[in-house]
């Protein structure tokens, strides 16, 4: 009688465990990533930084990865492992959020230049880290789960690194409390903290290596050759969809970053919730705790009301699940009404919704595209999406738009991603995919380095004759014209939408069918 090998990874107790351990660098580095989102206003006053500098900090975080970093970390992860890969990439990451807590706490003085310039090169480091961190999560996601919950385990890790970007924006005004080296320094220790858990689970991966060692496996893991490249430059759908997430995220991180301030100057938002602590909670005596609290238990309840009914195998269980986690989501709601109406009138939080969203949506939506397909054609509706919330929230100044175009970002922000990535999947063989991805994260950093910081010399330069008013708090920042530039953003992701379809017509890919399905099934 045959005896079935069995590993780590059969065990599903351990493969969530590792998911977890994996997770913890995913949310401190996207925290890291994002939360200056929040700080602006502080970093103006405290600092005496223009919104050109602000731009410039968070826009050269990726400047390594136009230079083909990312390409480089895909080398690495595949000639020395996951391993290497990960403690390389992500003590990168931790230098650099070690020097830009350095550099805002006056430890290389306290000349105002010499800070600026000091906070770049800590997030040139730790941009240089970032993205091969994610492309190593990714890997070793599947590494893990292939076979079992592949594409739950990435929603729920993407989920982490969500709930990063919303309490990072949300939360550090909450922990600045008036000084920005105080959330600075937070940020980098979370990433410090990441970094030991990777480490931690590199040793329950050294196991699981030794487990397979010997056994047979799918050939699935090549090393990265240039000729990759070549094909994936000449192959139309590749290109389409590559340029798609350029355009696509273009408009969507980089206003994130802004979108507080732009809530404040905009439409009359505040930065700080009321003096009186009606619009804090606190938990263990601390306020920062507290409104963290919040943003977790909503992403508890977005992996309930998608995680968990995707495991249970009737659809009676299923409906009954979703409506218990659906009328205990209403009773948190209302006990918290009071809260959340302060909080919905206050830049940093309302802003940190939109990744927030996410965390429930994407999950549904990826479900929907494994059983119904349609991956381009959400594209192009993402995209439409897009473009309405841009326009909203640039040529009005009406508040009910403000939000309805929030909410409109963030469900083109799940959407788009939903449909996206496993259209990757189908359009580059497998033994290409991790050079696919970190071609597009290649190119994608272009465009995100240039909105980045060409948002924030917008915005000084159409503000130019009132600058010295508004840093005096005279008068507010107008963010008409570079909000109003990424309804073009929306406009280009809408023709490559559309290219991409016509494209998979003559190219049989089956972006419109369901996982699973083929163009020659079908």
């Amino acid at each position: 009688m045959e005896t079935v090998q069995k590993t780590m990874r059969d065990s599903a107790a351990t493969r969530w465990f590792i998911l977890i351990l994996l997770s913890a660098l995913m949310f401190a580095t996207y925290w890291f990533q994002d939360f200056y989102g929040g700080l602006k206003g502080l970093m103006e006053s405290e600092l005496g930084f223009s919104s050109e500098q602000f731009g410039r900090i968070i826009g050269l975080t990726t400047i390594a990865n136009m230079f083909g970093m990312i390409i480089v970390g895909g080398i690495v992860l595949d000639m020395w492992g996951i391993r290497v890969a990960g403690i390389a990439f992500g003590g990168l990451a931790a230098i650099g959020g070690l020097i830009s807590a350095a550099a805002t706490s006056g430890f290389f003085g306290d000349d105002p230049k010499t800070m600026l310039n000091m906070m770049i090169v800590g997030r040139v480091l730790f941009g240089s880290g970032l993205e091969v961190t994610c492309v190593v999560a990714t890997r070793t996601i599947v590494k893990w789960f292939k076979g079992y919950d592949l594409a739950l385990a990435m929603a729920i890790n993407v989920g982490f690194g969500r709930l990063g970007t919303a309490l990072g924006i949300a939360i550090s005004p909450d922990i600045a409390n008036g000084h920005v080296s105080t959330a600075v320094t937070f940020a980098a220790t979370l990433i410090g903290i990441g970094l030991i858990v990777f480490i931690i689970y590199t040793f329950f991966d050294r196991k699981l290596d030794k487990q397979r060692a010997g056994m047979a496996t799918d050939g699935e893991d090549e090393d990265f050759k240039f000729q990759d490249l070549i094909k994936l430059a000449t192959n139309p759908s590749f290109v389409y969809i590559a340029l798609l997430c350029v355009s696509f995220y273009a408009a969507v991180f980089p206003f994130i970053q802004y979108a507080p301030d732009m809530l404040v100057n905009t439409f009359g938002f505040g930065y700080d919730l009321p003096a009186d602590g009606s619009g804090d909670i606190i938990l263990f005596g601390s306020k920062a705790l507290g409104n963290a609290s919040i943003f977790i238990a909503f992403f508890l309840f977005g992996l309930g009301f998608s995680a968990v009914p995707a495991n249970l195998k009737t659809k009676t269980q299923k409906y009954i699940t979703m409506a218990v986690v659906f009328v205990i989501f209403i009773v948190f709601i209302y006990s918290l009404s009071d809260v959340l109406k302060l909080w919905l009138n206050n830049g940093p939080k309302t802003a940190s919704l939109i990744p927030l969203g996410t965390i429930l949506f994407t999950p549904i939506f990826g479900s929907y595209v494994d059983r119904k397909g349609k991956g381009a054609s959400l594209m192009i509706l993402g995209s439409l999406l897009l473009i309405f919330a841009h326009i909203a929230l640039s040529l009005f100044d009406v508040k009910i738009l403000a939000y309805l175009g929030l909410l409109s970002l963030g469900i083109a922000f799940s959407l788009v991603p939903a449909a996206m990535w496993p259209s990757v999947a189908k359009i580059v063989p497998e033994k290409r995919l991790g050079t696919a991805y970190a071609s597009m994260f290649t190119v994608q950093n272009w465009g995100l380095g240039l909105f980045f910081w060409g948002i924030g010399a917008l915005l000084d330069l159409v503000n130019k004759a009132d600058l010295e008013a508004i840093r005096a708090g005279e008068m507010s920042y107008n963010y008409t014209i570079p909000i109003f530039v990424l309804v073009i953003c929306g406009v280009v992701s809408i023709f490559l939408a559309y290219k991409l379809k016509a494209a998979d017509k003559k190219q049989g890919y089956g972006l419109e069918l369901p996982s699973g399905v083929t163009p020659e099934s079908a």
